[in-house]
């Protein structure tokens, strides 16, 4: 909302004079005396979902929430959903009644999928007296800056996978931090993190796969002495799959168990086109069949830190560059190692999930099933 201002019109000796000001609002807490925060209007009532993106990676429905928030006393009304074509929702509309100013309602509604590939978004809407209210509100309140009411359009992301995997359970070694654990359970993946000082052959030995978070060699100590044992996880079947991590600062001496040197390479253009190097290789056609669409709304970039120096044992994949520069090769790096697979890749997942982009989770579903086509999905690790 924009800040509401009082003009003050004077005369002083014949000649008029305005003087405009914030309105403000002035209020007291017992621990910490008199405040001020800005006056603000805001809609008699916002309606939020509790996520930014929902992965169907079936036909399977899922239960969203929306949280209803009164912005008046005695608020009564219904709550319905947009949503896209092909897709449904249940039930078509519910009631809303609070009774005090600032208090919130959480309602339920179920999304059905469609059975092909979709994506569009979803907004609840909620109708008083006639009126239909589409926003959500943000606020922002910290000690060291004005409080600030932000109205955004309430929207979500639904996304229907057209997608097949292989392979259960999944190792994750945390990074720097990043949302790949969350996104690869959505698409019903086992993820169980691992503590890198805990890592023998034991534990590696239940896992189909182990994902390494973004920059983890650049700040995590332990790996120096683990990453033997990782290689021996790989040589046994396992397929280890290291996220960017920058060229400099790596705490080991070797990060692959063949040549492999980072490099300062990246592609910021999140729409430069890609194309494929080796297009009948396994990671493009196993289970998924990757085609050019897939690295359709991507955002932020493609990718960053690609190596520019790998053994003959890599097989690079991917081809792709910004405008007028030369062509990247080293954004997926595979590698047969003993009965199982490294995987070195620069593409910005960690980006690409949050989102919701399909061809991202597709992909990388691919890495993940490399050489796992007989594998027992019953077998499921718990913590």
């Amino acid at each position: 909302p924009r800040t509401v201002r009082a003009i003050f019109q004077m005369e002083i000796a014949g000649e008029p004079l305005d003087i405009s000001k914030d309105i403000i609002y002035r209020y007291s807490k017992p621990d910490e005396g008199e405040l001020y925060r800005p006056f603000e209007i805001l809609p008699e009532v916002t309606a939020k979902l509790s996520e930014k993106v929902y992965i169907f990676d079936s036909d399977q429905q899922q239960d969203v929430e929306v949280v209803v928030t009164a912005g008046r006393n005695d608020l009564v009304g219904t709550v319905s959903m947009a949503y896209p074509e092909g897709w449904s929702v249940h039930p078509g509309m519910q009631k809303v009644n609070i009774a005090q100013k600032g208090n919130s309602e959480t309602i339920v509604f179920t999304i059905i999928p469609p059975k092909d590939q979709s994506e569009g978004l979803i907004t609840p809407m909620v109708e008083i007296d006639g009126e239909y209210y589409t926003r959500e509100l943000v606020e922002i309140d910290y000690d060291h800056i004005p409080h600030q009411s932000v109205i955004l359009p309430s929207e979500s992301k639904v996304v229907r996978l057209d997608i097949v995997r292989k392979g259960q359970n999944i190792g994750y070694i945390e990074g720097v931090g990043d949302v790949v654990p969350e996104s690869l359970n959505h698409i019903g993946y086992n993820v169980i993190t691992i503590d890198p000082k805990e890592i023998n052959a034991e534990l590696l030995s239940n896992f189909d796969a182990v994902v390494v978070g973004i920059r983890a060699y650049n700040i995590v100590d332990e790996l120096k002495f683990k990453q033997d044992l990782l290689f021996d996880f790989v040589e046994q079947g396992g397929n280890l799959i290291l996220q960017y991590n920058t060229s400099r600062r790596v705490k080991v001496e070797n990060l692959a168990p063949y040549h492999l040197k980072l490099s300062r390479d990246r592609v910021t253009d999140e729409n430069a086109a890609v194309s494929f190097i080796n297009p009948d290789h396994p990671v493009l056609n196993y289970p998924n069949k990757i085609e050019a669409r897939d690295f359709d709304g991507w955002v932020q970039e493609r990718g960053l830190y690609f190596p520019d120096e790998w053994g003959e044992e890599f097989t690079p994949v991917l081809s792709m560059n910004d405008p007028g520069e030369t062509p990247k090769e080293g954004s997926l790096l595979v590698a047969k190692h003993g009965k199982g697979h490294y995987i070195y890749t620069g593409l910005s997942f960690f980006r690409e999930f949050p989102a919701g982009v399909p061809g991202a989770y597709r992909l990388f579903t691919n890495m993940l099933s490399l050489g796992k086509d007989n594998i027992n999905l019953d077998k499921k690790l718990t913590d």
